[in-house]
């Protein structure tokens, strides 16, 4: 087969490790710098051109698309979806799980376990959007935020209106959410590919850290998935309409809850806490599934 990957970076230890993987199973792999794409879509024949040139038809496009460049990378995987290109993650779902507000709107109507979540914008009163997480100690996020960036934790109440009115003043969207106190700074991420958990990872927190991203000190080690674990992250990849995803779950006293669903996870740190080829699996999902005009949007929306 012949795939591309959507990557900015062919040196990130995810796209080199599915470059690697794509190869050794004998398929044409392509790196392709979403950015450098450009699209003709005043034809009733739709193309993506690179380098000058019509970029080949592809058997499936995997889209290693960074939050930073959501909407022009989306735009990309729209086009090939137009095309009648296999994508391993459809551009509407990217979408969906780059905006957490949306992300949890979808997640609570189909009835998955969440924190305790506010979202305002001029709220009259401050002190009622506390109340209703449970007060503190209770953590806010900006919507954009990735990484762990942009998340704070208010230990009392007085501190959680200064965060929020500083973050207010400067015009910001957030997410007020209870904290999980039991899950004790650790949390599961839990690879999603097609409808089935592929590995899972416990992260936990470094000393005097309540946020348990690999990026921030964290560290990583093979974990044992409960059964309604296990169910939970299929079920929010379904609702996000996700092939492939992390789903980071805490283990509250309420049973798992969903703290995000991320379409670009990373291989590293599942790799190497797992010790499985999760490359190769992606690949697996990619020889069985990969059809032409397979996605179900088709480009539309």
């Amino acid at each position: 087969m012949r795939i591309a990957i959507l990557s900015r970076n062919e040196s990130l230890y995810s796209t080199r490790r599915l470059k690697e993987a794509g190869e050794a199973l004998g398929h044409q792999i392509d790196i392709i710098d979403t950015l450098h794409c450009y699209m003709d879509i005043t034809s009733s024949n739709p193309k993506v051109r690179y380098n000058g040139e019509d970029l080949p038809m592809y058997d499936a496009v995997i889209p290693r698309i960074g939050s930073s460049i959501t909407f022009y990378g989306t735009a990309v995987v729209r086009q090939f979806e137009m095309m009648g290109t296999f994508c391993v993650n459809e551009s509407v779902a990217i979408s969906r799980s780059r905006d957490k507000l949306r992300s949890l709107q979808l997640l609570s109507r189909k009835g998955i376990g969440l924190p305790r979540t506010g979202f305002a914008s001029k709220p009259d009163k401050i002190q009622d959007l506390i109340k209703n997480v449970g007060g503190a100690p209770l953590v806010i996020k900006l919507l954009e935020g990735t990484q762990g960036i942009g998340v704070v934790l208010a230990e009392t109440n007085k501190a959680a209106e200064s965060v929020i009115e500083a973050f207010m003043g400067l015009k910001a969207n957030i997410l007020v959410q209870e904290f999980i106190e039991e899950a004790g700074g650790a949390d599961i991420r839990c690879f999603v590919v097609g409808n089935r958990v592929i590995a899972a990872m416990k992260r936990q927190a470094g000393e005097g850290e309540f946020r348990s991203n690999l990026h921030r000190g964290g560290s990583a080690k093979l974990v044992r998935l409960t059964k309604e674990e296990r169910l939970t992250a299929v079920n929010a990849a379904k609702a996000m309409g996700l092939n492939l995803c992390g789903v980071d779950i805490l283990q509250s006293n309420s049973g798992p809850v969903v703290m995000e669903v991320n379409s670009s996870p990373g291989l590293e740190g599942i790799e190497n806490a797992t010790g499985k080829d999760v490359a190769a699996m992606i690949f697996d999902f990619i020889e069985k599934n990969a059809k032409p005009n397979a996605t179900k949007t088709k480009g539309k929306g």
